[in-house]
């Protein structure tokens, strides 16, 4: 009978530490799972990151992640903190994502169109205006701000590597939002889009010319990025190298069963580890505060800024193509890949049924990849000593 009264005795304690915070980051938990269900936008994500969230906010349950706690060495143990050192701490997860990514990535398209390389670096123009308005604010330090622009990457393992190194108190909110606003790529692109093109702009064809990559290419491109970027920019190494090594393992053609493990067996279980981390750092007593409001705000505007540069850069080689180019192209210039191109796709063909922009801008999603690393890297070269 005394075991019976001391688990109801547990139960009122649990519900009564039980804030409104905990309450708003279940709540917000359950939306993440609702949107990776119903709507199905980037379930694989979603699904891990809200299931953490729930758990991280039970009372008593000692399954959240305080990163201001651990920064401060108050917190030693819990359920998830082993992941969080070994994986997050260590930048360990976000590489091994690099590695599956580069495997099922097709640089074919960029490589038959070398000059979508200047769309991908006109797409990361978010990171650099964010980070100077965040710092303008006067409500974060430099690390800080670098940390919240690189969310213009939209892309979720540059913004973790970064973030974790510059500002890892903010890293709970910086990685749930920069996974959040991949996961809506479609919504935040389109309106974005419409507003910035005419209709004129939108039905521009651009007949895609197949032009042969040859195996050597391929098999020389991932290695010659890596030494490139690794020497003038040698932060983003970690990055580039395990980008461009699962790249590597896909064009060589003679590793199947590793461009398989990369691809599925690897990418799935850091993906699962990932979001439950990620999603136990949202613990409501340090992530429920009006500075996570502003960052999840200059994070939605790093995106857009990211969209609208590349539009407008894509004007710039309208008019320098004189009409030939249709600036919907700048707007795949962005790291989420292959989302991006799809949703470029999609709008061309709203406009023109027989209007087939993906290939050029499966070309431009591909260089955003790189350049978002590339930006990533810079931005670590500049701020870490």
């Amino acid at each position: 009978m005394q075991i019976g009264w001391d688990n109801l005795l547990d139960l009122v304690s649990s519900v009564t530490d039980l804030t409104w915070a905990n309450v708003l980051m279940i709540a917000i938990g359950c939306v993440l799972i609702y949107l990776a269900i119903a709507k199905e936008y980037e379930p694989v994500l979603l699904i891990p990151i809200g299931v953490g969230a729930i758990l991280a906010n039970i009372p008593g349950a000692g399954m959240g992640i305080d990163l201001r706690a651990i920064a401060s060495g108050e917190q030693t143990s819990g359920v998830f903190y082993p992941l969080y050192k070994a994986g997050i701490e260590t930048e360990l997860f976000p590489l091994l994502l690099f590695i599956g990514i580069g495997a099922m990535t097709d640089f074919g398209p960029l490589l038959a169109n070398p000059r979508m390389v200047l769309v991908g670096a006109a797409g990361q123009f978010g990171i650099f205006g964010v980070l100077l308005l965040a710092l303008a604010s006067g409500r974060f330090s430099l690390n800080e701000a670098a940390s919240i622009g690189i969310i213009g990457a939209i892309d979720g393992p540059t913004s973790i590597f970064v973030s974790s190194k510059l500002a890892p108190h903010l890293l709970a909110a910086i990685a749930v939002c920069a996974y959040t606003y991949m996961s809506l790529v479609p919504i935040i692109m389109m309106p974005v889009m419409r507003l910035l093109t005419t209709k004129k702009e939108r039905l521009i064809r651009m007949p895609y010319i197949e032009r042969p990559v040859s195996k050597r290419t391929r098999i020389l491109f991932p290695i010659i990025i890596t030494l490139l970027v690794g020497f003038l920019a040698p932060q983003a190494s970690p990055l580039i190298g395990t980008l461009m090594f699962g790249n590597l393992l896909r064009e060589s053609g003679v590793v199947d069963r590793l461009v398989k493990s990369a691809s599925n067996e690897i990418a799935n279980v850091t993906t699962i580890f990932l979001g439950l981390t990620i999603g136990a750092t949202m613990v409501g007593t340090s992530f429920a505060n009006l500075q996570t409001l502003i960052i999840l705000a200059l994070g939605i505007l790093a995106f857009v800024l990211d969209i609208a540069a590349g539009i407008l850069f894509g004007k710039l080689l309208n008019v320098a193509t004189h009409g030939k180019f249709n600036p919907l192209i700048g707007a795949a210039g962005i790291s989420a890949f292959p989302m991006a191109a799809r949703v470029v796709n999609r709008v061309g063909l709203e406009e023109d049924y027989d209007n087939f922009l993906l290939m050029h801008a499966m070309g431009a999603n591909a260089a955003g990849q790189i350049a978002s690393v590339i930006a990533g890297g810079i931005v670590l070269a500049l701020l870490v000593k």
